[in-house]
């Protein structure tokens, strides 16, 4: 059965902090809108290192692999070179084979270009797979307890 919300006692969501590069910025000097996914899954690959789980370890030890399969992320200010962005996990809804998880992207710190400021937020939905063939797998039930 899915988890349709997330009930008040839950623990705050994962956060990963990392700093905006010359590489993640356009032409304008601000951080390239699709760089943004980017951000987002380093901190899903964090928050699974976080649960003790490694991405190379579960698909070597347990042949899964996660795919991304939908996104929808909505824009709300831009970050731009030097900034410190945070940006959160949020699991929102546990399938047997598939997760939705509620992103978001702050720029924190104190910056030339001021304080905490959302930046963008996604939900993002992952699939597990089998590393080998693509086809859609259960997600591990260590995992699954790790989200209890």
């Amino acid at each position: 059965m899915a988890r349709t919300d997330t009930p008040s006692s839950a623990p705050s969501p994962f956060r990963h902090t990392l700093r905006v590069y010359w590489e993640d910025t356009d032409a304008g000097g601000v951080v390239f809108y699709a760089n943004y996914l980017k951000f987002f899954e380093r901190a899903r690959t964090e928050w699974l290192r976080a649960l003790g789980f490694s991405q190379e370890r579960l698909r070597t030890d347990t042949g899964v692999l996660f795919v991304v399969a939908d996104t929808a992320v909505r824009y709300a200010s831009p970050a731009r070179l030097d900034d410190l962005i945070e940006v959160s996990v949020e699991p929102r809804d546990i399938g047997r084979a598939t997760m939705s998880l509620h992103q978001q992207a702050w720029r924190t710190g104190h910056t030339e270009h001021g304080g905490p400021l959302l930046l963008a937020e996604g939900h993002i939905r992952i699939g597990c797979v089998d590393a080998g063939t693509f086809a859609p797998r259960r997600i591990p039930t260590a995992i699954l307890q790790a989200l209890k």
